[in-house]
């Protein structure tokens, strides 16, 4: 295995040009475990970690820049009011040690439908920055996951940042684990309101062959929402409003049976996620209502 190490991003591109197999490395938290138990041996490692810029983050009127390598520890305690969902992600993220090493670049690199970056970024309209030698794009995130453990990056591209909007209203993640910290999902669900255009997004991960959207749902809850003055009157979902939207859920999953759950559990556990994070964030927006109410 041969370890390359560019010392500037343009550097990083002729590398990975020259060696399209070459595997990214820079927080190591999901790569070396493959390496360590010798399910991956690449040909070429390009570590990424004198790349300065891949550890830092923008924050614009209208959304936020966010580097490959930022360390999840840094969204935590710098991006919890313009991401929050996302934060709230990191905190679920492995040990403090990983949380300080691993960013979101290698979530969506790796793609595994496990990673705890996926449903936030999904509910939040997220896309990914890639770059080559033949130039840069974005990527839509619901483009981005095509298939078990792949992605849509060319086999001469790198993930420089994600640009996610600045949340316009409520954001929730829940996760289900096998214990309380240092653990692989069970499956999530992230969900984020948007008041402006009055929509909502969902984000379901550990569930399906790739992280997913329940659109069915969402659309669901789109409809119901305005159909019932929800987003002006302020009132509280109906009953029958969460319950149809936390089946939808877990109608969109496509679990498996695996050492760390069964599939109708992952199906079951995905609708309380659902009702549950849907509960809070319309409290939550609810509340944001009222005092904005009181003091006009």
């Amino acid at each position: 295995m041969d370890f390359l190490r560019p010392a500037s991003w343009e550097e990083a591109l002729a590398a990975k040009a020259e060696h399209p197999s070459a595997v990214p490395i820079a927080g190591g938290t999901d790569v070396m475990v493959e390496i360590n138990f010798d399910h991956r041996r690449p040909e070429y490692l390009l570590d990424l970690n004198r790349i300065g810029d891949l550890g830092e983050w923008e924050v614009g009127e209208d959304s936020v820049r966010l580097g490959a390598s930022v360390p999840y520890t840094k969204i935590m305690e710098n991006l919890r009011a313009e991401l929050p969902g996302l934060a709230l992600a990191s905190h679920t993220v492995a040990s403090p040690q990983i949380r300080n090493r691993g960013g979101v670049g290698g979530n969506l690199g790796t793609a595994s439908p496990a990673g705890d970056a996926h449903p936030a970024l999904l509910a939040a309209g997220a896309e990914v920055e890639v770059e080559s030698v033949r130039g840069s794009r974005r990527i839509p995130i619901d483009a981005f996951y095509t298939g078990v453990k792949r992605n849509a990056l060319a086999a001469d591209e790198l993930i420089r940042a994600v640009h996610v909007k600045k949340a316009d209203g409520p954001q929730q993640f829940s996760k289900v684990g096998t214990r309380n910290a240092m653990v692989i999902a069970v499956c999530a669900f992230g969900l984020a309101l948007h008041p402006e255009t009055r929509t909502v997004r969902t984000g379901i991960g550990s569930a399906a062959p790739t992280p997913v959207r329940a659109k069915a749902a969402e659309e669901f809850l789109n409809a119901a929402l305005e159909e019932g003055g929800f987003w002006d009157n302020g009132q509280i979902i109906t009953p029958s409003v969460a319950k149809q939207f936390a089946d939808l859920c877990s109608a969109a999953c496509n679990p498996i049976d695996d050492v760390r759950g069964t599939a109708s559990y992952r199906r079951h556990a995905v609708g309380v996620m659902a009702r549950r994070t849907l509960t809070w964030t319309w409290e939550s927006y609810r509340g944001t209502r009222r005092l904005t109410e009181g003091a006009a």
